[in-house]
């Protein structure tokens, strides 16, 4: 583990890069203590990770809405380094794809799983394949990497930068104005919007997101809601 200088973070954000993964390293660093603006980072040939340490003032069911937050930050970096053809949209469960294909997702961990609860801490982070996990990448149309979709030229260490930039701009906009622009921006992201999903065992049409960003599954005459805190990893 290293602190370092070598990648430009916004003030009040820093990073540690690590050779291990980054949001278990996020995770451990939050159980022990540490302040929230921590950037761990990961950057090798075939896999860009970053993870962010929040320190949430709000009950757990209305932090997690860093979860889809982080994910338009990404969204915003990436849009603005890839070529203008490539598309990025979001699945609900942190899911990222590029070009209509898996490439990486979001995670989640907070200290209390209570969604009534002011957590301690909350750590989201992601995992970017960089290139074809196999040779046969004609094997899983479904999958794909960033290299792979026409973005050899996005350097990983400016893109992790800007995805730090980008989110801390939607959680101070969050903070001062709410949520409506970033259900705004958000829902033009998402992924099967109106189409027939199946998440946590239910199958049915994905109607939208309520205010914390739960999911409406309608699955014929009934309206599910199925809250973001069912996708937190549980906690060490």
């Amino acid at each position: 583990m290293s602190t370092t200088d070598a990648l430009a973070f916004p003030p009040l954000l820093w990073g540690e890069e690590v050779t291990t993964d980054a949001f278990d390293h996020a995770c451990q660093r939050a159980l022990l203590g540490c302040d929230a603006g921590l950037v761990a980072y990961r950057i090798t040939a075939d896999v860009l990770q970053g993870a962010l340490v929040f320190a949430p003032e709000v009950p757990l069911k209305q932090a997690l809405s860093m979860l889809p937050l982080c994910g338009v930050g990404f969204q915003n970096a990436l849009g603005v380094m890839a070529p203008p053809e490539v598309s990025v949209h979001l699945d609900w469960d942190g899911g990222i794809r590029i070009n209509g294909a898996a490439c990486g997702r979001f995670r989640c961990m907070a200290s209390a799983s209570d969604p009534a609860q002011v957590p301690d801490w909350l750590v989201i982070g992601f995992t970017l394949p960089l290139i074809p996990e196999s040779d046969r990448p004609g094997d899983t149309p479904d999958q794909t990497s960033l290299f792979a979709e026409g973005c050899a030229e996005v350097q990983p260490p400016a893109l992790l930068e800007a995805w730090a930039r980008h989110t801390l701009n939607w959680v101070n906009r969050w903070e001062d104005e709410g949520s409506r622009a970033l259900h705004t921006d958000w829902r033009a992201l998402a992924q099967d919007m109106g189409e027939e999903v199946t998440q946590n065992g239910l199958s049915g049409t994905f109607l939208g997101v309520d205010e914390d960003f739960g999911m409406l599954l309608r699955d014929g005459e009934t309206t599910h809601l199925i809250p973001l805190t069912t996708l937190l990893e549980p906690a060490p």
